[in-house]
């Protein structure tokens, strides 16, 4: 397997194409903070349920907020090269949209440690929006999820980075 030799080369592979977890044991201890969104849309009908709180399997958004905090907190069970770390804050916000008939998920992960916390705060986005797939499939099997994406990084040697800037 041929390696990038640029600066910009993949992290996650050593100099022989084989995969591995990457070293941060010499980075330096700094606050990160990961904010990471992604957007559900549905028909209006199943909006309106959700909005209302009265859907058949009980409370969306909380059964989502929840389920996004548990997958941050398990995010490396689930990313195989993917650094336990101990979180220090997870918080999760819907929006609602009610022309578009969307719900938007914002999820900012934090710790203090010695690599980010990117993949937490996506997988966490990830995971709530596929807990309001879940508790409404029985009503609209045609919701759609997109839009998933790191919106703002903080920490570590990179610094502060923001999409689309």
């Amino acid at each position: 397997m041929t390696q990038p030799t640029n600066a910009q080369s993949l992290t996650h592979f050593d100099a022989h194409g084989q995969a591995h977890m990457v070293d941060v044991g010499d980075k330096s201890e700094t606050r990160r903070v990961a904010v990471a969104g992604g957007r559900i849309s549905m028909k209006p009908e199943t909006f309106a349920m959700v909005r209302a709180g009265n859907a058949k399997k009980g409370d969306v958004l909380g059964i989502a907020r929840i389920a996004a905090i548990q997958a941050a907190k398990r995010t490396s069970d689930l990313i195989p090269l993917c650094h336990p770390i101990p979180l220090t804050r997870v918080a999760v916000e819907f929006s609602l949209d009610e022309a578009q008939s969307s719900i938007t998920c914002t999820v900012t992960a934090e710790t203090v440690g010695r690599t980010g916390v990117e993949m937490e705060a996506l997988t966490a986005v990830n995971v709530a929006l596929l807990t309001i797939y879940d508790m409404c499939k029985a009503v609209d099997r045609g919701m759609r999820m997109d839009g998933i994406q790191l919106m703002e990084k903080l920490g570590g040697k990179s610094g502060h980075w923001v999409a689309g800037q």
